[in-house]
């Protein structure tokens, strides 16, 4: 309870995307695509057409109970270390940024190749709490509290890896959180002795 009162931004986000999740599947189901567009979720062409808030909503919807439970165990375990390290207002940009670079790099890719699908979920913004991580880690002598950056690059490659070899990921999205997690994080933070 006590790790829980020094992370109150990880579980407010945690809390909206199990309210949202809930609204969702009490409305017409969070495994209906169709409902998913409707709630939110990002689609490259209704982007294009200025529903530019697809951007931002599609990170706090899911597509089912397993998608949420396993991106809300990772935020769960990940953010909370991460919110005590920088403080809640730049844990907070990194969150947000994360997912949306996530989402914008979709959108540019999907632009080019024209292979467009509806997608929604937290593992950009979470993929951006992971590559601030590694950034900290590497502008801390290598580590951050007992996480080294070696430990982060294997963490890394076992969910890119595990992403890559699944199907219905939006990889891209990892891939785009994860820079811009590493970006906003070298950005913001300096070097100094970071505690967990």
């Amino acid at each position: 309870m006590e790790e829980l009162k020094k992370a109150p931004v990880t579980v407010l986000l945690i809390l909206a995307n199990i309210l949202v999740f809930t609204v969702v599947e009490f409305t017409g189901g969070s495994e209906d695509t169709m409902h998913m567009l409707q709630c939110g979720a990002a689609y490259t062409p209704a982007i294009m057409q200025g529903e530019y808030y697809r951007i931002f909503t599609s990170m706090f919807l899911h597509f089912g109970p397993q998608h949420l439970g396993n991106n809300m165990l990772v935020l769960f375990v990940l953010g909370g270390r991460l919110e005590r390290t920088v403080g809640k207002l730049k844990y907070l940009l990194i969150y947000l940024l994360g997912g949306m670079g996530g989402n914008l790099l979709c959108l540019f890719l999907e632009l080019d190749s024209a292979d467009f699908a509806v997608s929604a979920g937290a593992s950009g913004a979470i993929f951006g709490l992971t590559g601030s991580m590694l950034c900290l880690a590497i502008i801390n002598h290598g580590r951050v509290g007992n996480v080294t950056k070696q430990g982060m690059f294997v963490m890394i490659l076992i969910s890119l890896y595990t992403g890559f070899t699944s199907g219905g990921v939006d990889n891209f999205a990892h891939i785009g959180g994860l820079l811009t997690g590493i970006l906003v994080t070298a950005l913001l933070c300096r070097k100094r002795n970071l505690k967990s």
